[in-house]
């Protein structure tokens, strides 16, 4: 049964390799049952188009994009939140600018992860700098989204922002004295033995590490380079490959492990130490009716999800830009992951759109054929 399983999740793969979705792609497919995780996992194609590809396995590193978001910032601020270091309704803010204008204080660290921080989506800073990576930019870039003006009363509705996120990594790090990284690391991944296996941006600011084996992403003509173990979001590149809202790098086991471990918590079966499963259920399942947001997590949206038309309304998940996933389905015991390098070599290369429900939908219908 499993080997047929197997078969089923790379003939999907291999038919989005063969449609060009992607030229990398790992994907995992993990069911709880019997007291245990029953894996299926199919890894294949090449980690770029051009002379230095190599074949791609179930060891090679994805740029996580925004699964930072959700899988590291998100959980730091739960630890802070548990050390009572942070407050859902408080002003967060207040701990990067003390002279904040009004308007900013009400931006709290639910509202933030909520998307519904008043905040822009995104505003390429990027284009005001010279493709140079330095700490010194995560102070302008601070200061360039301090400044922004919020496009609506905090609250008052949901955007999703990648701004929000970044001045909550900062926060972290200022409450912490610690790097984003390394606060993640020791506090979320250490525990789950997966600090050598959730990284930021392995070939990034003296980090690299020749053992591992990245799949490339966009040709930048910004940066003029293949990012090839950097990370693809120009303002996380800026400041040095570490964010609140990307550059986190994984191989699908790793990825796998730490999301099995959140349906863990969710359904009572383990706990976290760095926070307790009442507050991790109760980030998964806060919700109002404005947006298919939760705190951090996006659920799917009826009838036009990307997770296709089988998960459960209570799944949570998140996409990333690069052309990743993950959805974790409390009520079929499910974990669904893909990673790919669709924007490789080039961001315009959209068929991820199509791709993404249609594997979904064929991993869960062949699921359910072989029940």
């Amino acid at each position: 049964m499993e080997n047929q399983i197997n078969r089923l999740i790379a003939d999907i793969c291999e038919e989005g390799l063969r449609r060009g979705v992607f030229s990398a792609v790992s994907a995992l497919v993990s069911v709880y049952k019997g007291n245990e995780y029953r894996r299926a996992v199919y890894s294949g194609g090449m980690t770029r188009t051009d002379g230095s590809a190599v074949s791609v396995n179930t060891s090679t590193y994805f740029d996580l994009a925004s699964l930072t978001k959700p899988l590291c910032t998100t959980l730091c601020t739960l630890a802070l939140l548990q050390q009572k270091l942070l407050s859902w309704d408080e002003s967060c803010l207040l701990h990067l600018q003390t002279d904040l204008p009004s308007e900013k204080k009400a931006v709290t660290c639910r509202r933030i992860l909520h998307h519904s921080s008043g905040l822009p989506a995104y505003q390429p800073y990027f284009s005001q700098f010279i493709p140079q990576s330095s700490s010194e930019n995560k102070i302008t870039l601070q200061k360039l989204i301090l400044k922004e003006p919020l496009l609506y009363e905090p609250d008052s509705r949901c955007l999703y922002s990648d701004l929000g996120f970044i001045l909550l990594g900062q926060v972290i790090e200022k409450i912490t004295d610690l790097t984003l990284d390394q606060f993640y690391r020791t506090t979320v991944l250490e525990p789950l033995h997966l600090e050598n296996s959730i990284i930021f941006s392995p070939a990034q600011g003296g980090k690299s590490d020749a053992k591992i084996q990245t799949a490339a992403t966009e040709l930048c003509m910004w940066r003029h380079m293949i990012m090839d173990g950097e990370v693809h979001d120009e303002h996380c590149w800026l400041m040095g490959g570490v964010c609140g809202h990307a550059g986190l790098f994984g191989n699908i086991w790793a990825v796998g492990r730490l999301c099995e471990l959140l349906l863990d918590c969710w359904q009572a079966r383990t706990v976290h130490p760095a926070f307790s499963k009442a507050l991790l259920r109760y980030a998964l399942e806060w919700s109002d009716n404005r947006s298919s947001w939760r705190l951090g997590f996006d659920t799917p949206t009826p009838g036009q999800s990307s997770s296709g038309r089988y998960l459960s309304p209570n799944s949570v998940g998140h996409l990333g830009f690069t052309g990743t996933s993950f959805w974790i389905d409390p009520e079929q015991e499910m974990i669904i992951i893909l990673l790919t390098n669709r924007v490789h070599p080039s961001r315009e290369n959209v068929k991820i759109r199509n791709y993404r429900p249609f594997f979904h939908d064929q991993v869960i219908e062949g699921l359910r054929r072989k029940q």
